[in-house]
Protein backbone atom coordinates (compact mmCIF):
# COMPACT_ATOMS: atom_id res chain seq x y z
CA UNK A 1 0.00 0.00 0.00
CA UNK A 2 1.36 3.69 -0.71
CA UNK A 3 2.00 5.58 2.22
CA UNK A 4 2.64 3.23 4.91
CA UNK A 5 5.79 2.51 6.27
CA UNK A 6 7.08 -0.87 4.99
CA UNK A 7 6.83 -4.53 7.10
CA UNK A 8 3.92 -3.16 9.50
CA UNK A 9 0.93 -4.75 8.38
CA UNK A 10 3.34 -8.28 8.33
CA UNK A 11 4.53 -7.17 11.57
CA UNK A 12 1.33 -6.97 13.12
CA UNK A 13 0.73 -10.14 11.26
CA UNK A 14 3.68 -12.08 12.44
CA UNK A 15 3.16 -10.86 16.26
CA UNK A 16 0.08 -12.45 16.11
CA UNK A 17 0.89 -15.85 15.01
CA UNK A 18 3.83 -15.62 17.53
CA UNK A 19 1.89 -15.09 20.50
CA UNK A 20 -0.79 -17.30 19.00
CA UNK A 21 1.46 -20.19 18.67
CA UNK A 22 3.23 -19.93 21.96
CA UNK A 23 -0.20 -19.96 23.24
CA UNK A 24 -0.81 -22.71 21.51
CA UNK A 25 2.27 -24.81 22.73
CA UNK A 26 1.95 -23.05 26.31
CA UNK A 27 -1.56 -24.83 26.54
CA UNK A 28 -0.55 -28.08 24.98
CA UNK A 29 2.08 -28.04 27.24
CA UNK A 30 0.30 -27.65 30.21
CA UNK A 31 -3.16 -30.24 29.37
CA UNK A 32 -0.45 -32.63 28.38
CA UNK A 33 1.33 -32.48 31.38
CA UNK A 34 -2.16 -32.30 33.45
CA UNK A 35 -3.44 -35.66 31.60
CA UNK A 36 -0.31 -37.55 32.18
CA UNK A 37 -0.14 -36.78 35.74
CA UNK A 38 -3.97 -37.73 35.81
CA UNK A 39 -3.20 -40.96 33.78
CA UNK A 40 0.27 -41.70 35.99
CA UNK A 41 -2.13 -41.01 39.62
CA UNK A 42 -4.52 -43.02 38.30
CA UNK A 43 -6.96 -40.23 38.77
CA UNK A 44 -9.75 -42.02 37.83
CA UNK A 45 -9.75 -44.08 40.96
CA UNK A 46 -9.91 -40.79 42.87
CA UNK A 47 -13.98 -41.14 41.17
CA UNK A 48 -14.87 -44.51 43.03
CA UNK A 49 -15.63 -45.45 46.44
CA UNK A 50 -12.79 -48.08 47.02
CA UNK A 51 -11.09 -47.59 49.91
CA UNK A 52 -7.70 -48.83 48.75
CA UNK A 53 -7.11 -45.66 46.83
CA UNK A 54 -6.51 -43.83 49.72
CA UNK A 55 -3.37 -45.80 50.08
CA UNK A 56 -2.42 -44.34 46.70
CA UNK A 57 -0.36 -41.60 48.64
CA UNK A 58 1.82 -43.76 50.67
CA UNK A 59 1.31 -41.57 54.03
CA UNK A 60 -1.99 -43.09 54.00
CA UNK A 61 -0.91 -47.13 54.40
CA UNK A 62 -1.10 -46.64 58.41
CA UNK A 63 -4.46 -45.37 58.39
CA UNK A 64 -5.89 -47.75 55.53
CA UNK A 65 -4.47 -50.84 57.57
CA UNK A 66 -6.19 -49.47 60.47
CA UNK A 67 -9.01 -49.05 59.32
CA UNK A 68 -9.45 -52.46 57.91
CA UNK A 69 -9.00 -53.70 61.85
CA UNK A 70 -11.62 -51.04 62.97
CA UNK A 71 -15.06 -51.55 63.87
CA UNK A 72 -16.49 -49.41 60.89
CA UNK A 73 -15.06 -51.54 58.39
CA UNK A 74 -17.32 -53.88 57.52
CA UNK A 75 -20.14 -51.23 57.12
CA UNK A 76 -18.43 -47.32 56.03
CA UNK A 77 -15.50 -46.64 53.73
CA UNK A 78 -13.93 -43.89 53.87
CA UNK A 79 -16.34 -41.52 51.94
CA UNK A 80 -18.86 -42.72 54.17
CA UNK A 81 -16.89 -40.98 56.88
CA UNK A 82 -15.09 -38.51 55.26
CA UNK A 83 -17.31 -36.71 52.57
CA UNK A 84 -20.63 -34.85 53.27
CA UNK A 85 -23.90 -36.08 52.17
CA UNK A 86 -26.23 -33.44 51.87
CA UNK A 87 -26.11 -32.86 48.30
CA UNK A 88 -24.24 -34.02 45.01
CA UNK A 89 -22.32 -31.11 44.31
CA UNK A 90 -20.86 -30.05 47.61
CA UNK A 91 -19.71 -33.99 48.34
CA UNK A 92 -17.94 -33.69 44.72
CA UNK A 93 -16.55 -30.16 45.98
CA UNK A 94 -14.76 -31.33 48.91
CA UNK A 95 -13.52 -34.59 47.21
CA UNK A 96 -11.84 -32.31 44.26
CA UNK A 97 -10.87 -29.63 47.34
CA UNK A 98 -9.55 -32.44 48.94
CA UNK A 99 -7.98 -33.90 46.23
CA UNK A 100 -6.28 -30.27 45.53
CA UNK A 101 -5.07 -30.01 48.86
CA UNK A 102 -3.67 -33.06 49.23
CA UNK A 103 -1.85 -33.60 45.83
CA UNK A 104 -0.72 -29.94 46.52
CA UNK A 105 1.10 -31.11 50.17
CA UNK A 106 2.25 -34.17 49.01
CA UNK A 107 3.73 -33.19 45.54
CA UNK A 108 5.27 -30.00 47.79
CA UNK A 109 6.13 -32.06 50.96
CA UNK A 110 4.32 -29.36 52.92
CA UNK A 111 2.27 -31.82 55.83
CA UNK A 112 3.18 -32.82 58.97
CA UNK A 113 3.43 -36.27 59.84
CA UNK A 114 0.93 -37.66 61.31
CA UNK A 115 -1.27 -35.87 59.31
CA UNK A 116 -3.72 -34.23 60.90
CA UNK A 117 -8.01 -33.40 59.90
CA UNK A 118 -8.79 -29.51 59.07
CA UNK A 119 -11.35 -28.03 60.74
CA UNK A 120 -13.89 -28.16 57.73
CA UNK A 121 -13.03 -32.24 57.06
CA UNK A 122 -14.14 -32.44 61.09
CA UNK A 123 -17.45 -31.22 60.71
CA UNK A 124 -17.65 -32.86 57.81
CA UNK A 125 -16.68 -36.30 59.58
CA UNK A 126 -18.71 -35.29 62.68
CA UNK A 127 -21.78 -34.38 60.83
CA UNK A 128 -21.40 -38.12 59.48
CA UNK A 129 -21.08 -39.46 62.34
CA UNK A 130 -24.44 -37.77 63.92
CA UNK A 131 -25.97 -38.83 60.87
CA UNK A 132 -25.55 -42.64 61.13
CA UNK A 133 -25.29 -42.72 65.23
CA UNK A 134 -28.67 -40.05 65.50
CA UNK A 135 -30.37 -41.97 67.43
CA UNK A 136 -27.93 -42.59 70.19
CA UNK A 137 -26.87 -39.05 69.81
CA UNK A 138 -29.47 -36.57 69.97
CA UNK A 139 -29.80 -37.02 73.53
CA UNK A 140 -26.39 -35.44 73.67
CA UNK A 141 -26.14 -32.87 71.30
CA UNK A 142 -29.74 -31.33 71.77
CA UNK A 143 -27.85 -29.08 74.21
CA UNK A 144 -24.98 -27.92 71.95
CA UNK A 145 -21.61 -29.53 71.50
CA UNK A 146 -20.32 -32.99 72.28
CA UNK A 147 -17.23 -31.30 74.11
CA UNK A 148 -14.87 -28.73 75.20
CA UNK A 149 -14.90 -25.76 72.33
CA UNK A 150 -11.36 -26.94 70.83
CA UNK A 151 -11.75 -23.92 68.19
CA UNK A 152 -12.92 -20.83 69.80
CA UNK A 153 -13.92 -19.05 66.34
CA UNK A 154 -15.56 -21.16 65.24
CA UNK A 155 -16.92 -22.61 68.68
CA UNK A 156 -17.71 -26.08 68.02
CA UNK A 157 -15.55 -29.00 69.37
CA UNK A 158 -13.31 -30.33 66.53
CA UNK A 159 -12.61 -33.68 67.58
CA UNK A 160 -16.40 -34.49 68.81
CA UNK A 161 -17.39 -38.22 68.73
CA UNK A 162 -13.87 -39.42 67.88
CA UNK A 163 -12.70 -37.57 70.85
CA UNK A 164 -13.66 -40.54 73.03
CA UNK A 165 -13.98 -43.01 69.88
CA UNK A 166 -10.49 -42.53 68.33
CA UNK A 167 -10.48 -46.24 67.46
CA UNK A 168 -13.62 -46.32 65.64
CA UNK A 169 -12.44 -45.43 62.41
CA UNK A 170 -8.72 -45.81 61.87
CA UNK A 171 -8.03 -48.71 64.56
CA UNK A 172 -6.00 -47.86 67.77
CA UNK A 173 -4.83 -44.23 67.88
CA UNK A 174 -0.93 -44.29 66.64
Amino acid sequence: MPGTPIGCPVSGKRRLIFFSLAASVFLGVFLGSGAYTFVSAHGTSYLSNDPSVCVNCHIMREDYDGWQHASHHAVATCNDCHLPHDNVVNKFFVKASNGYHHSKAFTLLDFKEPIRIKPGNAKVLEDNCLRCHGELTDEITAHGTLGVPTDPAQKADLYGCVRCHQGVGHGSPR
